[in-house]
């Protein structure tokens, strides 16, 4: 191409993708290393912060949107992919990507993962699952094990079983379906930048260890081991989830398939809008 009319194209590093706010987390928490491997594999596949959007819910892994370029939506508890779903099929243009936690998600915000498994609409899901409510300071969250005496609200434990997402996920239909570690940067980089150019609902379950009040979790680092292999057979991925020890990283299953996406109307302006909740006198 001709030197005069050639079109200058910036190439972003990871550190293009972070805002100037500087996270608040704790000394020591998962989600620095979530975020350093999400502005990674936003550099590596050379998006652009102007089309890429960032949805979130409440909690302490809910705060990563305040941190990029991106554009961000912090959302009410539990509703980041509904919001998330609502920008995907009516923007079909950007990069979705919604994040939270393991209570943001799979409490009160259990029903939309489900629906969201199912219907299948281009984005990606990250949670950063501790175990734990760190923001309201160390209760028992879904996902939590029943024999846990590390919270005043159950001190003998919640006697109940874990919550586990990545079976839920497949058995909702969830056509990618994912785990890693925060401490693995680089295996969580590219699962990340696997799950934003999947088309279609992708979810990764993330292992990031909340230290303040699970300070037993530092003990992850020796417990976590890779051994997914990406299959499309549901019935071979339920079968590696029938072994799975909690701790296995890697791609669990891929099976591609149409993604929602409803025709999109003509855009109205907003003098018609107003006109159509005019209320006659």
């Amino acid at each position: 191409m001709n030197s005069a009319v050639e079109e200058h194209i910036t190439i972003l590093k990871h550190k293009d993708f972070k805002s100037d706010y500087k996270p608040v987390w704790c000394a020591g928490c998962g989600d620095f290393g979530v975020l350093n491997a999400l502005t990674k594999a936003m550099a590596a596949l050379e998006l652009k912060p102007e089309n890429l959007a960032m949805i979130a819910g409440i909690g302490c892994s809910s705060r990563i949107p305040a941190y990029t370029s991106a554009y961000g939506f912090h959302g009410v508890h539990g509703r980041a992919l509904p919001l998330a779903t609502g920008l995907a099929v009516s923007r079909p243009e950007l990069t979705v990507i919604a994040t939270g936690g393991d209570g943001d998600g799979f409490s009160i915000g259990g029903n939309h993962f489900l629906h969201a498994c199912r219907r299948n609409a281009n984005l990606s899901y990250l949670v950063m699952d501790n175990a734990v409510y760190g923001m309201t300071k160390g209760q028992a969250s879904p996902t939590t094990a029943c024999d846990w005496t590390g919270s005043k609200l159950s001190p003998q434990g919640t006697g109940q079983p874990p919550l586990q997402p990545l079976e839920i996920a497949l058995a909702a239909g969830a056509p990618f379906i994912a785990r890693a570690f925060s401490n693995s940067p680089n295996e969580l980089a590219r699962i990340v930048a696997e799950a934003i150019e999947f088309e279609g609902f992708a979810f990764v379950q993330i292992l990031s260890p909340c230290i303040t009040f699970r300070p037993e979790q530092l003990g992850w680092k020796k417990r976590v081991h890779e051994g997914f292999e990406p299959t499309d057979d549901r019935a071979a991925a339920f079968a590696a989830l029938a072994e799975d020890d909690g701790f296995t990283t890697g791609v669990l299953y891929r099976a591609p398939r149409p993604r929602y996406q409803p025709e999109r109307r003509e855009s109205v302006d907003i003098e018609t809008i107003q006109k159509r909740f005019e209320v006659c006198s």
